[in-house]
């Protein structure tokens, strides 16, 4: 099969699907693999690096997709990418349709096959492509709120670990799955007093363990409210699988926060779980709502891109080979539950109702 991999054209994202020696194993594989130039750039990988592997360069996005029977990239298809996107395209990336009934019309209107990244699953439940995204995005998500603190930034000036003769700071994570347990770990490693907000169980039985600094609680809202009103950080980080976010902070919590406070919202790709929560980009990454600093970038993967791509398509790379190799790929329970849209209908249960 014809495998195409374009250059990501969403703000200030530098991943890239495929790196060259996942490449080089599908050309190996029989695959003929094109890569449009300067794809891998920004993620610290040259177009010879490519060419070494028996890769082929277009020259453009347009050739690129011409040549491509299979396009596999990171992020979902924006406008550049939609004019270039036709039916007979087999479409392998994030797609977050829940939260973009523009695109998903789009994409209906195109009539191609998309399967998302995000809602490939296993038996057990678990989303093998989504997760390592989801661990760089919860750290970001620690590292940026941290930063965030600074007064210079517009926070409350307040360091996130403390040190003898001060407080620690406060950390609530909503969501103990890979996005959260990375960055409460994170959080608390770094000495901060950490409350983790879960429903499972066992989630919560990992958080406890991860130190004395972290406490794992049920979310009911008067808890939440009392939780929220001393936090420093809130990290968002739950997720319906396919499905619009749950909104788990109201703007009347949100009220209760001290002003110089900072909220992430991981979930922004699917909606957001806060209230307050509107898409930003890298370029202009946070706003302020009652006096709280938002940071909802839809891509926070992309800012450190050859660590996210390297992750990516290590998860990535046996599912591509698994569909450009088998025309039954479809029988598949993983990838069958990966497929959003097909021949102009909506296929995953989660978009069932939506409104296009």
């Amino acid at each position: 099969m014809r495998i195409g991999v374009p250059k990501e054209t969403k703000t200030l994202e530098g991943r890239v699907a495929l790196v060259p020696a996942a490449a080089g194993d599908l050309v190996k594989r029989g695959h003929e693999v094109w890569v449009e130039k300067d794809a891998g750039t920004k993620s610290g990988f040259s177009d010879q690096q490519y060419i070494d592997l028996g890769v082929k360069i277009a020259p453009d996005a347009a050739a690129l997709y011409e040549q491509g029977e299979m396009i596999v990239k990171v992020k979902e298809p924006i406008e550049g990418d939609l004019a270039h996107l036709r039916k007979d395209h087999l479409l392998f990336c994030y797609l977050h349709l829940a939260a973009e009934p523009a695109l998903t019309r789009r994409l209906l209107d195109i009539g191609l096959t998309g399967v998302a990244f995000e809602t490939v699953e296993l038996p057990n439940g678990d989303l093998p492509l989504l997760a390592p995204m989801s661990i760089v995005a919860g750290k970001i998500a620690t590292q940026v709120g941290t930063t965030l603190l600074h007064q210079p930034q517009g926070g409350k000036g307040k360091l996130l670990g403390g040190l003898p003769s001060t407080e620690r700071g406060k950390v609530v994570v909503f969501g103990a799955g890979k996005a959260g347990g990375a960055s409460a770990e994170l959080a608390a490693a770094g000495g901060a007093n950490v409350v983790v907000f879960e429903m499972r169980q066992d989630r919560m039985d990992e958080m406890m363990r991860l130190g004395p600094n972290v406490t794992a609680l049920y979310p009911y809202h008067d808890v939440v409210a009392r939780e929220l009103a001393t936090a420093d950080l809130v990290v968002g980080a739950v997720l319906v699988t396919g499905a619009k976010a749950p909104r788990v902070l109201t703007r009347e919590m949100l009220k209760g926060m001290q002003d110089g406070s900072v909220v992430v919202d991981i979930s922004i790709d699917q909606g957001g779980c806060f209230e307050t929560s509107r898409p930003t980009t890298w370029k202009e990454p946070t706003y302020v709502e009652e006096g709280v600093t938002h940071f909802c970038v839809t891509n926070m993967p992309g800012a450190v891109p050859q660590t996210s791509s390297q992750a990516i398509c290590a998860a990535i790379l046996p599912w591509v080979n698994r569909m450009a190799s088998n025309s039954n790929w479809r029988e598949d329970p993983a990838l069958a539950k990966g497929i959003n849209v097909e021949g102009g209908k909506l296929v995953h249960p989660a978009l069932q109702d939506m409104k296009v």
